[in-house]
């Protein structure tokens, strides 16, 4: 290493010391060194740096702050919106990429980029669109044609299972993909249980109760696949192309996903006459986040509301 020359991965100290190769994360500190500087409110910085934790959560800690490509940043908002299964309101997407801006602004003015990959990203006016959920006549249509992927010369019982699953408890792909043997718990009135892997989210842990019809399909994929502990051993990918393949037999119009599936079992439950405290239990939501969610279900299922965009559900 020449003389004066930083280590690959240090902890710059000042803005002069930061490079393309720093890690994502040890910007920080100098970030809001910065938007001190310029005035900005404890809160607007405290704002600020939980929408950069956000981004590592997606993209990496550790990830070179040159590897954060717009292509990167987009794909982020996208997970933001319909893959992290946390509602997002209108409010909250917009700080997020006022955030972007701000800070990839900050990163080329001071010239560690050669360009804002932030620059191209564009805010969002008017109300957020509505999810998309299946009908009843596709509900049906894709339940069938789940059950047909058992009748093939290469017998699968995995559609089946996960898009009964998904349709009956509306739990999200990260739990799905943490879903054990031992959560199944085979009584009387068969249930559920939805862990989770961190303390602060204890309170999204709940047991929901299932249709018998379920084990049986259950008991059909143990029997095929033989999990020793996992569930689904294999990868989050391949059980959304699973759902894709599920719609395309189905010739259902749009793309199902593991969000659609989350909506079209919130709105269904509320049809059926279900409390809106039990969905929200159920989906695991906190009551914040709930206001702006169940607006959306209610509308969903028809009724006429609006739906305020101020509401930060996260």
């Amino acid at each position: 290493m020449k003389q004066g020359q930083l280590p690959l991965f240090a902890v710059p100290l000042s803005e002069a010391e930061i490079t393309p190769q720093t890690e994502f994360a040890n910007t920080w500190a100098l970030f809001q060194k910065r938007l001190a500087k310029e005035g900005k409110t404890e809160h607007t910085v405290n704002a600020f740096t939980s929408d950069l934790h956000l981004l590592a959560e997606y993209a990496g800690n550790h990830v070179p702050v040159s590897n954060l490509k717009t292509s990167t940043l987009e794909d982020f908002l996208d997970w933001l919106e319909h893959g992290r299964g946390v509602p997002c309101s209108r409010k909250s997407y917009a700080r997020r990429v006022t955030t972007l801006k701000v800070y990839f602004k900050w990163l080329a003015d001071l010239e560690v980029l050669d360009h804002d990959p932030a620059h191209a990203i564009l805010q969002r006016s008017g109300p957020a669109p509505l999810a998309t959920i299946l009908s009843p006549d596709e509900v049906t249509a894709a339940t069938l044609a789940s059950h047909r992927f058992k009748k093939r010369e290469e017998v699968d019982t995995r559609p089946e299972l996960l898009f009964k699953l998904l349709l009956e408890t509306g739990i999200k792909k990260s739990e799905v993909m943490r879903l054990t043997l031992d959560d199944f718990e085979r009584t009387s009135q068969p249930m559920l249980l939805v862990r989770q892997t961190s303390a602060k989210h204890e309170y999204k842990e709940r047991r929901l109760a299932l249709d018998a019809d379920l084990m049986a399909t259950l008991d059909e994929y143990i029997a095929q696949y033989a999990p020793e502990k996992l569930v689904f051993t294999c990868t989050a990918r391949n059980l959304e192309y699973i759902l894709e393949a599920i719609g395309d037999e189905a010739d259902i119009p749009h793309k199902l996903s593991f969000e659609m599936m989350r909506w079209t079992c919130a709105v269904r439950d509320y049809v059926g006459g279900m409390s809106p405290e039990a969905i929200r239990e159920k989906l695991g939501l906190s009551p914040i986040s709930w206001t702006e969610t169940f607006l959306k279900i209610r509308k969903l299922a028809g009724e006429k509301v609006e739906i305020e965009t101020g509401t930060d559900a996260d």
